[in-house]
């Protein structure tokens, strides 16, 4: 299959920017004659079409920045959106929000309509049903056309781009082995479906934890729901079916949602919290906080994973266009915090 030409393949081929191919393309005055005839006439001869979704290509400042996140409700992703807020405000850049609500027509129209000289760059979290799909494709004509993205949370490896991201095996195994330590044994995890990354590597390390202590993992109790920011009516029934006659002393969940209705489930079966079974849980929002019994959970710092973000992409639209490019990959670190529904080290 004959491969599609680009602004970057283009600037690749002819040993100039990405910048340079837009601005000549589009005749501007930056852009010496001779350069601009010989890029266009490259273009003209391998048909080059050039792609909406980035028309407004460098060729004017907006010094705006545009979030796409999967869901508004979801805690984390408003302390994502604080630490952006704050980094932008610190460089005099604007930030525009958009919801793709888990959608991914609405994640490629919300691309499109950003792109289209309202801002200069993106900061994004993957919807759900972009993760299930597998197609990218609106990202990497976006970023094939020179606009930087910055992707967090929920990513794709094979994006060439600047990530954003917490080690959520490592976060996981720290909570399991929170768990561990003040004595359960049978512990059981409410995840995602392994095609929400997060999720996935949640469960390696919930894996590992009980590895790393000689326990065999038993598949009958790990629940895998196919959501991640909310929980429906369908989800509260099948967390409740899941742990309804369990011999457990633990359970560990993905997100503070789950952990909730984990809760109110175990406590309708007559099991106290922690005394009986303990939880622990991924995210430190209000509900964890002011859950009865509050949550120990696994902080992922949100704000300062929207800060790291902010602070990645800023780099990249300030950066000289001469600069080579180079994509980082960033980690925030977990932490623990211990609060009621688990009980004491020993």
């Amino acid at each position: 299959m004959k491969r599609k030409l680009t602004l970057k393949l283009i600037a690749k081929e002819l040993d100039v920017s990405i910048s340079t191919v837009s601005k000549a393309l589009r005749d501007s005055a930056e852009i010496s004659e001779d350069t601009r005839q010989k890029i266009k006439a490259f273009a003209k001869l391998y048909n080059y079409k050039p792609n909406n979704i980035a028309l407004s290509l460098k060729n004017r400042k907006t010094r705006t920045i545009g979030i796409i996140i999967p869901q508004i409700v979801h805690h984390f992703f408003t302390t994502v959106i604080r630490g952006v807020e704050q980094m932008a405000r610190e460089h005099n850049y604007n930030v525009i929000i958009c919801l793709s609500n888990n959608d991914f027509d609405k994640e490629v129209l919300n691309m499109e309509l950003l792109a289209n000289g309202s801002t200069d760059g993106f900061i994004l979290s993957l919807a759900k049903e972009t993760l299930q799909k597998d197609d990218f494709r609106h990202l990497t004509e976006t970023i094939d056309q020179g606009m930087p993205v910055v992707m967090f949370d929920r990513v794709v490896d094979e994006i060439p781009c600047d990530k954003v991201l917490i080690d959520d095996r490592e976060g996981a195994k720290m909570g399991v082995t929170h768990l561990l330590k003040t004595g359960c044994r049978k512990i059981a995890i409410i995840t995602t479906e392994d095609y929400v990354t997060v999720g996935k590597l949640r469960t390696k390390g919930y894996i590992e934890a009980l590895e790393s202590y000689d326990i065999k993992v038993d598949p009958d109790n790990i629940l895998k729901l196919d959501s991640i920011d909310r929980c429906d009516q369908g989800c509260v029934a099948k967390i409740k079916h899941f742990l309804k006659g369990k011999d457990l002393d633990g359970v560990f969940t993905v997100n503070e949602l789950f952990a909730v209705e984990a809760s109110k489930a175990l406590r309708t079966f007559g099991h106290n919290v922690p005394d009986d079974v303990s939880i622990v849980c991924f995210s430190d929002g209000d509900l964890s906080k002011y859950a009865t019994p509050s949550l120990t959970t696994v902080s992922q710092h949100g704000e300062q994973m929207g800060r790291k973000a902010a602070e990645l992409l800023i780099n990249k639209l300030e950066r000289p266009e001469e600069e080579e490019e180079e994509y980082t990959t960033a980690y925030i670190e977990t932490s623990l915090i211990a609060r009621e529904s688990t009980k004491k080290l020993k």
